[in-house]
């Protein structure tokens, strides 16, 4: 039988969106769902942490960034990594040290104790949000990546807002080390799954040359006509040929003269972006306790500004179809006066609730998409890379922001001015965008494909 050379992309393209790649886009949707859990779960127990133990809305910000800056080593760390020996494995390992340090957090007997544990969840989550959006985005075809990867990337918010459900009603009956136990347990449990289904990304394997035989046996799960193909190669169009022909890859790419604005543009839209994310999840309890909330209502109305993500769906139909950078821009320009608008409608519960949820529906919407803007942006070689320092260097956003409101509480600043303060930062996101805009020479996925080398069956 003749020889029979199989792109991997085309084929993607070409089959039917199959089960087993549902199963692969489930698989992450979950990882990314506990990730935003556990990203979320200290903000919302923060009231009774500060009344268990007796602290001061100051005192929490250690504790509250600890895991930001666990978020940022690991998410810098991981992309280099994932680039280098595969998406699977080190995904794995982020999942088993988060699970871990989460559950230990829940026994910590002291701020600094819950401190440390904090920063290491977060270097176990830092590592796997990148490579989860990374391993979607490759097994997705050209015409529906950003929707699914934006679909997948609705686990954050979405488990960020169900930490908040859970934490008030878990607390009042077991205590909030409750909300922290089952934010390690549950990954830990995930890790199982994943060890028997989660495969290699099949393009990763292509550009590193894998054996043939691994990935004919992945390819052939999603459809039977891979089957006969006895070498694989792997296309990159657009802006994603120079790389793929120079064979350069990492973090240097990123630097290249064809993606350097871009990916400075992407970096300061993603930490602004992290800035208001991390100032209102963490804070807006406390923020509205003290403008005269009951505890568990301010609880409540702050998990809607995270449910609101799933909005990202669209916003990746739209990306699919239309000029993303634009797409996500205006999202963030809304963002800006939704955010305001919170800080002047408190005195109003009804009112305050319709306000958070719609704030929380664009920002999430529009902080959810960059990550498959990412992705579209850069090629196979360096993708985890640039996905990962995006995510990472944007975690330094979700620092700021946390230390942003306890300095301005230190400072007496008023409610309304803290919201007025945030939404600074959704337009300095939508600046950033229309200047990469500006700098793209055209579409990512415009041009001709260049071939980049292919494993081949011996």
């Amino acid at each position: 039988m003749q020889a029979q050379a199989l792109d991997v992309q085309e084929f993607i393209n070409r089959e039917r969106f199959s089960r087993y790649q549902w199963l692969i886009f489930a698989l992450c949707f979950f990882i990314v769902l506990l990730d935003g859990f556990d990203t979320a779960a200290i903000g919302f127990i923060a009231p009774s942490l500060m009344k268990d133990w007796g602290i001061a809305k100051p005192d929490l910000a250690p504790v509250l960034s600890a895991a930001l800056f666990g978020l940022a080593a690991g998410a810098l760390t991981s992309g280099p990594l994932a680039d280098r020996y595969g998406r699977r494995i080190v995904l794995m390992v982020a999942i088993f040290i988060f699970g871990s340090a989460c559950a230990a957090s829940a026994l910590a007997s002291s701020l600094q104790a819950l401190t440390v544990l904090r920063f290491i969840t977060g270097l176990g989550l830092g590592a796997a949000m990148p490579n989860a959006v990374t391993l979607t985005s490759e097994f997705s075809p050209d015409a529906r990546r950003s929707t699914l990867t934006n679909a997948m990337f609705c686990g954050f918010p979405l488990g960020a807002a169900l930490g908040g459900f859970l934490a008030a009603w878990m607390i009042p009956i077991w205590g909030w080390r409750s909300v922290l136990m089952l934010g390690g347990v549950a990954p830990l449990l995930l890790l199982v799954v994943m060890f028997f289904t989660l495969p290699e990304s099949v393009r990763h394997m292509v550009a590193k040359a894998y054996p043939a035989e691994r990935i004919r046996a992945v390819l052939a799960r999603i459809a039977a006509s891979a089957a006969a193909a006895t070498s694989f190669t792997l296309s990159e169009t657009g802006r994603q040929q120079g790389p793929a022909i120079d064979g350069k890859s990492g973090i240097a790419m990123l630097f290249q003269p064809r993606y350097l604005v871009g990916t400075c543009m992407l970096w300061l839209a993603y930490f602004m972006g992290l800035v208001i994310f991390y100032a209102l999840v963490n804070w807006m309890p406390v923020l509205f306790k003290d403008a005269g909330l009951a505890p568990k209502t301010a609880t409540l109305i702050s998990a809607l500004f995270p449910l609101g993500g799933v909005g990202a769906i669209l916003f990746g139909w739209l990306m699919d179809r239309y000029n993303a950078n634009r797409v996500i821009a205006t999202g963030f320009a809304l963002t800006a006066a939704a955010v305001y608008a919170i800080g002047q409608v408190a005195g109003n519960v009804g009112v305050l609730t319709v306000v958070v949820f719609v704030a929380g529906a664009l920002m999430n919407t529009a902080q959810s998409s960059l990550p498959a803007l990412a992705a579209a942006y850069y090629p196979t070689r360096c993708r985890a890379t640039g996905v990962a320092w995006m995510l990472g260097v944007g975690r330094f956003g979700g620092i700021a922001g946390s230390f942003l409101v306890a300095e301005l509480s230190r400072q007496q600043m008023g409610f309304s001015d803290v919201f007025t303060v945030v939404s600074l930062a959704a337009v300095v996101s939508t600046m950033a965008l229309l200047i990469k805009q500006a700098a793209d020479r055209g579409k990512p996925d415009g041009g001709k494909p260049a071939l980049v080398r292919g494993a081949t069956a011996h």
